[in-house]
């Protein structure tokens, strides 16, 4: 006889289950929503894997738990319907009426419509679900008829939540790919008009600033009158809505770079307009460029492109009317006595928190750059309001802080800015994010270049320590080196007792012998147990990499100068359409031709040329560290006197640095955003880390010392230690040095700064990747903090580069 073992579940949990498991998916469902509409605005300007991972989690969790409570109350009212004698724990009248708020949840905040960019291609998916529950909740409202009082509470919330989850439709089906292009080509933004527009409005600023300025000298040489014929505004008109129009410019350009999203041409009516952009300077250039790739953001993420429309104020005032007129008629005319009190308290936070989260979008949407742009011709109409959003737009622009360089040169401590704009009125994260090989290959603790006080990373590093992560990772680090370092010695303290004893036969044999089977076993065993581990931590290897091995580097208001202005320049020469197409195809090798003769070209453009991108990138990555860690850090005095905003050595050297380790981290975390210029990334990062860690391994070098590496790199090639054997296997490592060994000659000799010319390659190659990565590569890249490639990307479309 088979007997069945089954798991007897207690009557205390049973007991529980019964009565809180529609209230408690309810309460759940409500939970999510706030927890949505409140995190979700964080994800474009953090990088935080927990803050993205939390919202990933409530994202999904969300219309899972409003599908199960609508599921369990449907069952709850058939199991009802077939024993008239079992009567729900909550009361059959108020299970249909909180049906309806199930889907209003569903419907979702405004603050999120889609996790990734492949969500809005579901739009379809989400429209025949929104049948599917909406029939399921117009039949369990049919089961509870007898009590009218709330006939008319239940058919207003309804109607909340079909407007609700039709604008979540909505707003995916605009983002998705093929409406995004259709919408750009059957109705297309008239570029000419916009452009014309763009620049008499900028001109307009332009002469209103120079009236004001003007008038500033007028009363500084102590003048009575200043003639403003010239001008035809007076001199207190000096952009007092600055930031309102500069944001109102911004959506006109997305209106034409937006099609960029979908990998779309485009190209200005008239090479000529496209000079207003050259009168900007770099900040406010980048102050356009934020708010421009916010729009894309909002539009593909959020629900702010389906609102920011009179039938979309319309709806929602509609929805919202609703809701506050069912929490009157819930107070005032519904009798409360027949249901539990417990239900009547989660019945009121359904209609409160609803209240509140519409309450909280409202205003978010009100203070929203969408909202800003439909104020037509402030500085004449609506002028109190627009002074308002002004003033809050001005907490939205970049906050710069001073932040000191530490150099070893003769000069003074470089200052550089950091961004420092707060965590709630960030459009983007803010930070570069960097990846050394050499210092991943020496397991070397993460730093900066730029340090400043970061709330989140003072809470971070304390975890840390107080878990006592870092001093394990150190002490095992530490053990494993000296146990490989024992193993060594020993091998060879019993390799030179073999010599010694060859003359004995038998005796020299033994030893030797003994030192091959240690040799076999320190090699064979660490090679099987490195198998393993890679087998067993290769689906999280990445994961754990980046969380490791990436530093955040603050962005710097220097560094976006010297971006803009290498673009800027090479804009003014691109006149023809075959000059465009030799700027926006360069490698490195545009910089080379430009700025060296054609001796100095041969030596140094077979590195750019005749390596594949993937490839140039790790090799020029390579020797930038060489040069780095081994420069003397004096300021040279042939630095390059043609730079307008910065003529420093040590400023173009840590520009290299962060650039240079910021390509690395784009090639083996985010291979995508350079897709279609790489091939064998991952298989070609690997063997040149096999070359540097066996290499470092041979040296017997310990994590935090990547100067003596460097160094012991550049003497051992120089030395001509390399072998025949070793040099297939060390291509990228030799090339690298060579490339090092030549620019430093470079600068020895012909006096020329390595830095000016590193600096300058590392921006082409950063503009090469952000042009030819997809638009849909980068639309993914803002719904996760952001990159300084989304920043350059936009900024070569608006020198025509793009």
């Amino acid at each position: 006889m088979v007997r069945y073992l089954s798991l007897a579940i207690p009557f205390g949990v049973k007991k529980l289950w019964e009565e809180w498991n529609i209230r408690g998916a309810i309460l759940f469902s409500l939970w999510l929503q706030i927890v949505l509409i409140f995190l979700a605005p964080i994800r474009k300007s953090t990088r935080k894997k927990f803050v993205i991972s939390l919202l990933w989690f409530a994202y999904l969790l969300a219309d899972i738990a409003a599908d199960f409570a609508v599921g369990l109350i449907s069952k709850s009212q058939c199991n009802q319907s077939n024993n008239s004698d079992l009567k729900p724990k909550e009361g059959i009248d108020l299970l249909a009426f909180w049906a309806p708020f199930l889907l209003l949840h569903l419907g979702g905040p405004d603050t999120i419509t889609a996790f990734a960019l492949e969500d809005n291609q579901l739009w379809r998916r989400r429209l025949l679900g929104f049948g599917f529950q909406a029939t399921t909740i117009v039949y369990v409202f049919f089961q509870s008829l007898p009590n009218k009082n709330l006939w008319i509470p239940t058919i207003l919330i309804f109607t909340a939540g079909i407007i609700k989850y039709v604008e979540r439709t909505r707003a995916l089906f605009l983002a998705s790919t093929d409406k995004f292009r259709d919408s750009m080509l059957n109705s297309p933004p008239n570029c000419s008009t916009l452009m014309k527009d763009l620049v008499y409005g900028n001109a307009a600023r332009r002469k209103r600033r120079q009236t004001y300025e003007l008038c500033e000298m007028a009363i500084e040489e102590g003048l009575e009158s200043v003639d403003f014929a010239q001008t035809s505004f007076t001199p207190h008109e000096k952009d007092p809505l600055e930031h309102l129009l500069l944001v109102k410019d911004a959506y006109q350009y997305f209106q034409i770079f937006k099609g960029l999203v979908v990998d779309l041409n485009f190209s200005f009516p008239k090479s000529d307009e496209r000079l207003d952009f050259f009168d900007k300077t770099a900040e406010d250039a980048l102050k356009l460029i934020e708010i421009e790739l916010n729009f894309m953001y909002e539009s593909l993420y959020t629900k702010m492109e389906v609102l920011s429309s009179i039938t979309g104020y319309v709806f929602r005032f509609t929805a919202f009317g609703s809701v506050l007129a069912t929490l009157g008629l819930f107070c005032f005319q519904v009798n409360k006595d027949e249901f539990h009190k417990v239900d009547i308290g989660i019945t009121y936070s359904l209609l409160l928190g609803a209240i509140a989260l519409d309450v909280i979008a409202f205003f978010m949407l009100i203070f929203s750059d969408w909202t800003f742009v439909s104020i037509k011709n402030p500085p004449t109409h609506h002028w109190s309001m627009a002074a308002v959003f002004n003033s809050f737009l001005a907490f939205k622009m970049p906050w710069w802080h001073p932040c000191k360089c530490k150099t070893k040169s003769q000069e003074k401590d470089v200052q550089h800015h950091v961004l420092v704009t707060p965590l709630l009125f960030r459009r983007w994260s803010g930070s570069i994010p960097t990846h050394n090989l050499i210092r991943y290959c020496l397991k070397s603790s993460l730093t900066r270049i730029h340090k400043f006080p970061s709330l989140w990373g003072i809470m971070f590093e304390k975890i840390l320590c107080l878990l006592g992560i870092n001093e394990v990772t150190k002490k095992v680090s530490g053990y494993m080196i000296m146990i490989k370092r024992k193993i060594s010695q020993s091998n060879t303290s019993l390799a030179q007792q073999g010599k010694s004893f060859k003359g004995n036969g038998s005796l020299g044999s033994s030893i030797n012998k003994v030192t091959g089977f240690l040799s076999c076993i320190e090699e064979n065993v660490i090679q099987f147990f490195r198998h393993i581990f890679r087998l067993i931590t290769m689906p999280i290897k990445n994961i754990v990499d980046e969380m490791m091995y990436v530093s955040l580097e603050p962005f710097t208001k220097e560094l976006w100068k010297f971006i803009f202005e290498e673009v800027k320049n090479k804009s003014k020469s691109a006149d023809t359409s075959e000059t465009k197409k030799g700027i926006y195809s360069a490698r490195g090798d545009w910089v080379l031709k430009k700025t060296y003769s054609l001796d100095d070209n041969s030596q140094l453009l077979k590195y750019v040329r005749d390596v594949e991108y993937d490839e140039r990138i790790l090799l020029w990555h390579v020797a930038t560290d060489l040069c780095y860690y081994t420069d003397n850090e004096k300021v040279n005095g042939a630095s390059s006197n043609n730079n307008a905003y910065m003529g420093k050595a040590p400023t173009q050297r840590q520009f290299s640095k962060i650039l240079s380790d910021y390509m690395l981290y784009l090639l083996v975390f985010h291979p995508t955003t350079v897709s279609s210029v790489l091939g064998i990334e991952k298989l070609r990062f690997r063997d040149t880390c096999a070359e540097v860690e066996k290499f470092l391994k041979e040296q017997y070098l310990l994590p935090n010392q990547d100067k003596e590496a460097c160094q012991r790199i550049l003497e051992y090639t120089d030395a001509g230690s390399v072998g025949p054997e070793k040099k297939e296997s060390m291509t990228v490592l030799l090339e690298a040095t060579k490339l090092a060994t030549e620019l430093k000659r470079m600068e020895n000799q012909e006096g020329k700064d390595k830095w000016e010319l590193l600096s300058s390659v590392w921006v082409e190659l950063v503009s090469y990747a952000a042009c030819t990565c997809s638009g849909s590569t980068h639309a993914q890249q803002l719904s996760k903090g952001g990159e300084l490639i989304n920043l350059v990307w936009l900024l070569m479309a608006h020198f025509s580069l793009g």
